[in-house]
Parts: C-alpha cells; structure tokens; sequence
C-alpha cells in the first residue's frame, strides 16, 4: 500500500507525486479521472474524493496525505467546503498526516509583506473560504484528530502551471503580440515555481518541526514586466508590449467566461505590490526558490 497519497493532478499535485517517487517513496496519486504521470512509482486512481468512503478505503494504511485538490475557480465558494470535508474526513478515519496546499487569499490586506502570522481576515469570498477550510483543518489537529499542516503559495509559474501568468501574457508574449495583463504590470509580486512548492509540501510532510501550523513556499518577487522580459529572452520573441485591462474590459469579458468576475475580486493582490516574506521556510528547512529564469525556462 502506498505511504503518500496526493490528491489532485495539477501542476503541484504531479510535481509532488514525482518528487515524492525520485526518491523513492511509493506514492498513489488520486483524480477523478486517473490521470497523472508515468512513473514506476506511482500508481494512479480514478476515485472521486468527494466519496468520503471510497476514499478513506484508498488511503487505507498511508502515512502522509497531500491534498492538492481544487474545483473551478468561480465555483469555490459552493465546492470547496464539502470536498476539502471529504479529505479531511477520510484522512482522519486512515490515521494519516495531513498535508494542504493553500495559497495567500486569506490574509487580512495589509501594505506590507504577509507572513504566517498576519491575521487571517479576508475580504473577499475566495478569501473566506480559504480561510476557513484552514481553520477547520487546524481545529481538527488542535482536537489531536490528526496532525495538519499547510504550504501557502502565489501566482504559480512553471510547466502546466494555470494563473493569470501563464493564462493571460505568457502565450501572447511568445506570440509577439499586445498582452492584456490583470493589474499593474510593474507592481512588485511575490511568484510560485511548482516545483519549489513541490519541495515544500514534500519537506514539511516528513518533519516534525511542520505541524500546527501553516508555512509560505518559498518565492520569487519580481513584476509582471520583467517576468514577461525574461520570458521573451529565453525564447527569442520581440519585447513584450504590455497593456492593463481597463475595469469596462474585465466587464465585458465577465459576460463570456464567469472566471473574468473572479479575477476581479483579487484585483487587490494585482494592482499594487503585493509581496511575501518566506523566510520561515528557509530557516527552519533550509529551503530556497529558484531563479526566475529557472522556472521560465522550465
């Protein structure tokens, strides 16, 4: 039987199953479709984790779970909950450590960096529930139901990584087009490489000094512009031109695709600086972020 788990195959989910695998751990990485790497050692299954039974069935006998489940962006104020329930139910039942991915929606706004210490009093929906689907885990750990921790992450970048990076400028940079970006392009923002918060997940579930608390992966601060700069070096495309959208663009675009309205409730995180201190990571696991150029490169 496995001894991790990683629910959710997105860009972080895989990274950590193939982390965790490297190094020779036998990992189960669990989707609702059964997709994921090929790897020799990890063995992928098709289970809604929404299925509290099902699921406690297939973390049967693991030591360490790793949720890197998410549902559709505009949809997490009615989805989130019932699924994150359902993994820390069925964690609890396997008797496993429990692992989460989260991200920084829900801190209280404030001008300076956030650390894991900045009050968790959000403003915007997204934000809440974030929040609170910590809360529940880190209740459920301070009850001894089971031991918890959190890695918080940003604006992803690398391979198969989605946000507004790689959504909105990165194709129409390569492209040599005119790239519409969410907020300003020259604020200061705290960035994400998959695999450096691949490295985090794995770290902080294999050491006793993590649980009880959450913990920020380690991060690259630079601007939407020199991100976009850097990008269109590496592969030899022109000088990225690069335009806010107005708020009547965001509008309209709301009208074709629900994911526009929730762009705009973060516009907070985007249109001034918005930054990050990770140095809790670094000096309890020693870890570091990539380059910039690592993980566009990448």
């Amino acid at each position: 039987m496995a001894e991790h788990v990683v629910i959710g195959a997105g860009a972080t989910g895989i990274a950590t199953a193939r982390q965790l695998a490297d190094s020779g751990k036998r990992v189960r990485l669990i989707t609702r479709s059964g997709s994921g790497p090929e790897h020799p050692g990890i063995e992928r299954i098709a289970l809604d984790a929404g299925r509290t039974d099902e699921l406690a069935a297939a973390l049967a006998r693991a030591t360490t779970v790793f949720n890197a489940a998410m549902t559709a962006y505009h949809t997490w104020p009615e989805t989130m909950p019932p699924l994150f329930a359902s993994i820390l139910a069925a964690t609890e039942r396997a008797g496993a450590d429990y692992v989460i991915l989260g991200n920084h929606y829900g801190y209280q706004q404030t001008t300076g960096a956030v650390t894991e210490r900045t009050p968790m009093a959000p403003h915007t929906r997204k934000g809440r529930v974030r929040a609170e689907l910590w809360r529940q885990a880190k209740n459920a750990h301070d009850e001894g139901r089971l031991r918890v921790t959190e890695v918080r992450a940003g604006q992803y970048l690398g391979p198969g990584a989605v946000s507004a990076f790689t959504l909105l400028v990165a194709p129409r940079v390569l492209d040599g087009e005119l790239a519409l970006v969410h907020g300003n392009p020259d604020a200061a923002h705290s960035f994400s490489y998959t695999e450096d918060v691949a490295a985090a997940l794995v770290a902080v579930g294999a050491d006793e000094r993590a649980w009880g608390r959450a913990w920020h992966a380690p991060v690259i601060t630079t601007t939407l512009r020199q991100a976009a700069t850097d990008l269109a070096e590496l592969h030899g495309a022109p000088e990225p031109r690069l335009e806010p959208l107005t708020e009547r663009d965001m509008t309209l675009l709301s009208f074709t695709d629900p994911l526009w309205r929730e762009f705009a409730e973060m516009s907070y995180m985007s249109e001034r600086p918005f930054l990050v201190d990770d140095s809790d990571i670094r000096d309890t696991f020693g870890l570091k972020p990539s380059t910039l150029h690592e993980a566009l490169a990448a």
